[in-house]
């Protein structure tokens, strides 16, 4: 049942250059963690108006305008041109908000409609190319979309993509009805997951971590031995009709041979390396270890990282990869990607209990380390 003191969703909020898309969200979600999820994408984010379930000096951090008036709902702006506003009960102000059912909080979202080609005929597992047939998304409102899907999974929420015009009573040439798609993000769809630290495990000891979740996890760090350039390549031009000097190409490659000699006879420094546990039919869950420069919003400001992180990557390569890029794959896919999620997890766990950190979803959004 929607909640009684929120105001009905308007019938139009939007302008004919915008587009509007509509999140509907359960009653269990806070409007402190809608901020913290919007913080993790857009430097900008801040409240124009902050609504009744928002606290003053609150842990989330976004900057806050004046406070809502009444049953005035929020806005939330995450980029010059995009805002949310909310929270709304579930439904129309005098129509049909067309959502599936269990919703008790509605979002309005508002942003420049900007759309190019048809979706490419490939996966759509998130089924953003369904909600957009005839041009998807680009630029901002693409980043905006993404990030309403990744909401939208992490909370059990559902979106009406855009809406704008559908609603409409005002015969206004300049309005064009939306498509409206409606879509539910499978929360199961994005299993991968992410350690963020300031420890780098060294190989053995990530192995010895990890066999103890799985006993088949073992190190991956086999190379080919390189036996160097073809012989004669020197003498060779680059390609048909080259007219480089013959004794300037040979004194280029003897410069890249140097190079290549000191490379390979110079003491060997490990910037990453791998590990892996074959699944069988549900496919393999590798674990990629390296330095990472560019990290998740919320972690750039924390001392630890501020010249970058240690990256634990724990990520799920199915057999099908076709099947897996569906938005409803079939039954067998699903059963594989449920056991490997739960690996996944567990592997994340581990990782972070011996290396500290932080955990990131698949969207790059945090997770407590408690709920894996």
């Amino acid at each position: 049942m929607a909640t009684p003191q929120l105001p009905l969703l308007p019938r139009t909020v939007a302008q004919a250059h915008q587009a509007r898309h509509v999140l509907t969200v359960p009653g269990d979600v806070e409007l402190d963690e809608i901020e913290v999820l919007a913080l993790s994408r857009f430097s900008a984010t801040r409240w124009d108006v902050v609504p009744a379930g928002i606290l003053p000096g609150n842990v989330a951090g976004a900057p806050q305008g004046r406070r809502a008036q009444g049953r005035e709902p929020g806005v939330l702006r995450v980029s010059r041109h995009a805002v949310m506003n909310g929270p709304y009960q579930p439904a129309g102000d005098g129509f049909d908000l067309g959502v599936p059912p269990g919703a008790e909080m509605a979002f309005d979202i508002v942003c420049h409609r900007e759309r190019g080609e048809p979706p490419f005929p490939a996966g759509d597992r998130d089924g953003i190319g369904r909600a957009f047939a005839a041009g998807m998304p680009e630029r901002e409102e693409r980043r905006l979309v993404e990030w309403l899907v990744a909401v939208a999974r992490r909370l059990g929420g559902s979106l009406r993509l855009d809406v704008g015009g559908l609603w409409e009573t005002a015969a206004d040439p300049a309005t064009r009805p939306g498509a409206g798609v409606v879509l539910t993000p499978d929360a199961g769809a994005a299993i991968d997951m992410t350690v963020y630290s300031d420890v780098w495990l060294d190989p053995q000891a990530a192995h010895s971590i990890l066999q103890k979740v799985h006993p088949r996890a073992r190190l991956h760090m086999d190379g080919k031995e390189w036996g160097g350039p073809p012989e004669g390549i020197a003498d060779k031009p680059l390609y048909r009709g080259e007219k480089m000097d013959p004794e300037l190409r040979k004194k280029i490659h003897a410069a890249a041979d140097e190079h290549d000699i000191k490379a390979l006879t110079g003491p060997r420094v490990l910037d990453g390396y791998g590990l892996v546990v074959e699944l069988g039919v549900d496919g393999i869950v590798s674990v990629e270890i390296s330095g990472e420069e560019k990290l998740p919003r919320l972690l750039r400001g924390l001392p630890w990282a501020e010249q970058g992180a240690v990256c634990y990557w724990v990520h799920w390569e199915p057999q099908d990869l076709v099947e897996s890029q569906r938005e409803v794959p079939n039954m067998e896919l699903r059963i594989a990607r449920k056991r490997a999620a739960e690996l996944v997890a567990r592997l994340a766990s581990a990782l972070h209990d011996a290396a500290g950190g932080e955990v990131a979803d698949e969207d790059g959004f945090l997770v407590d380390p408690a709920d894996l």
